[in-house]
């Protein structure tokens, strides 16, 4: 399959937070405490433009099919976390997920020493994936990320 994997624009941010919300539905997390209740979903490109962040999307058919970012974890000068990480479901086993981790596990390894993530417990093929991917689980949260349902959490270490 054919897909390519560029930084977010404007102009993705429709198409990223069509995809975040199909799989939040998918995984009955279409409600408060996840990315769902997030007031710039639909924005996304607003929020990943200070230094030391970057989200990034992915194309195939010129459509946005997947996404990841790589965000800050606040009071943490060494902690990325890694955000809104989702691919729809026809896409998923293509390369396409495993493609865009990496991206954005490159960018965050030359900012930071660790990069956390946090998930839900019924999102069972996600946590193999973080797990096949040298993520380990934690059993606190890291700063105050607002997704308060999540209740699954991961860390990595970059080096």
């Amino acid at each position: 399959m054919e897909f390519s994997i560029v930084e977010l624009r404007k102009e993705y941010d429709s198409g990223i937070e069509k995809v975040i919300r199909g799989c939040l539905i998918e995984y009955g997390a279409n409600h408060e405490g996840t990315a769902w209740a997030d007031p710039f979903l639909g924005r996304l490109s607003e929020v990943y433009t200070e230094a030391e962040t970057v989200y990034y999307v992915a194309l195939a058919g010129g459509e946005v099919v997947a996404g990841a970012g790589i965000g800050k974890v606040e009071g943490s000068a060494d902690t990325c976390e890694l955000q809104k990480m989702y691919c729809r479901k026809e896409f998923r086993g293509k390369g396409i997920a495993q493609a865009l981790l990496d991206q954005a596990l490159a960018f965050a390894s030359k900012h930071y020493r660790y990069c956390y993530l946090e998930t839900l417990d019924n999102m069972i093929e996600a946590q193999a994936f973080y797990r096949r991917n040298g993520f380990r689980r934690i059993d606190r949260a890291l700063g105050d990320t607002g997704h308060v349902a999540c209740d699954v959490r991961f860390l990595k270490d970059l080096r």
